[in-house]
């Protein structure tokens, strides 16, 4: 299975928890024959009450629910929670599960979001079931139908009966989902590829980035909310800018689940900066969202683009090669380019000492990790 181009699909961007919650819980609330849930982070509290309380009214009127959970970003979900959803007929696996006797074989993380509905709609992007997508951190979903829903389907079918995958859900489940794709053969239509990443083994989304990068015109602007990016990106990066391309970096501010990781990237800046690229730092509250644009080519997905999402993780992203969605990415963008402070090179050369000792700190201990692969 390998990410393939497909013609006449339908993309809406649902930026905020305000536009892609209530849309996510009304297309539960109206499936009919399934319900397909994939999510790194599911913790106990509100959001996932109602989360599971929709589920479970899935299930009552007889629509067939699979959840898929990773087995890390799930542990915050309490045995009381798990209880409800398998007594109220949802079927329920969790990816790798944690073991002490092989901890290199935890950092394997399914970092994938997905929600698909009677095999007719998808969503995926930054979101999860903790209470910070509430209100408290900034991210972006796209609701898709056509042909490409299909891909995410065989995606989803690939891992829920994995090895690697544990739970009282039926493995065999998957063979009986349904498909009610069509494509839309009028203007409407949109080209679409689903792209993934198996970490080491396999590295398309890594691989499709660089080439839009390469192949680039106009601009590339690219939001993530843990900015450690890899030796090959970096350079990519400011070969672009150094050719004239506008280049520019939508990262979080102060307001951070993960103050050292900022850190850590942060000692990047220095070298981006002399390069051209323009760096921004979102202010009003934690940017947890991972899309990107070059030109009329945009992504919107789980990958965070850094080496935990490229070295460790299962990773998915949906891309759109359209100019009316990538005029969308762009005025999202520009929104928040404009709640964002813009660090400029002569105010970073005069930074503190203090910031200087903890991005050496953060990044000496982010290197380290990064080698225990």
């Amino acid at each position: 299975m390998r990410g393939v181009w497909r013609d006449g699909n339908r993309f809406a961007l649902l930026p905020e928890s305000r536009c892609f919650l209530p849309a996510m819980t009304e297309a539960i609330a109206g499936a009919r024959q399934s319900i397909v849930l994939e999510l790194y982070l599911m913790e106990s509290g509100t959001l996932a009450s109602q989360l599971i309380d929709a589920l479970g009214a899935a299930a009552a009127r007889g629509v067939q629910v699979l959840v898929l959970l990773d087995g890390y970003g799930s542990m915050k979900l309490a045995a009381a929670d798990r209880r409800r959803l398998v007594d109220a007929g949802v079927a329920l696996r969790v990816f790798n599960p944690l073991v002490w006797y092989r901890l290199g074989k935890n950092f394997t993380r399914d970092h994938r979001k997905l929600l698909i509905i009677d095999g007719r709609v998808a969503f995926t992007g930054g979101f999860g079931a903790s209470d910070e997508f509430l209100d408290t951190w900034f991210d972006v979903a796209v609701r898709i139908e056509g042909p490409v829903v299909a891909d995410w389907v065989r995606l989803f079918s690939r891992l829920w009966d994995s090895p690697l995958t544990r739970g009282e859900g039926d493995p065999r489940l998957v063979q009986r989902l349904g498909l009610d794709v069509a494509a839309l053969d009028d203007y409407q239509g949109m080209r679409g590829r689903v792209v993934w990443g198996q970490g080491y083994r396999y590295q398309a989304i890594r691989l499709s980035l660089h080439q839009q990068l390469r192949q680039a015109q106009r601009r590339i602007w690219f939001c993530t909310p843990y900015f450690v990016p890899t030796l090959s990106l970096r350079r990519r990066l400011a070969r672009a800018a150094r050719r004239g391309i506008d280049v520019r970096l939508l990262l979080p501010g102060e307001a951070h689940d993960h103050p050292g990781i900022r850190y850590a990237g942060q000692r990047f800046y220095g070298r981006l900066l002399r390069a051209g690229v323009r760096i921004f730092e979102f202010q009003p509250r934690f940017i947890h969202a991972k899309f990107s644009l070059a030109d009329d080519w945009a992504t919107v997905g789980s990958c965070n683009f850094d080496h935990w999402s490229l070295q460790w993780n299962l990773e998915a992203n949906q891309e759109v090669h359209d100019a009316r969605f990538a005029k969308e990415i762009a005025a999202l963008f520009e929104r928040n380019f404009a709640q964002s402070v813009e660090i400029l090179p002569e105010d970073w050369a005069r930074r503190s000492r203090w910031q200087r000792l903890r991005e050496w700190l953060y990044g000496t201990l982010d290197a380290w990790v990064t080698r225990l692969r």
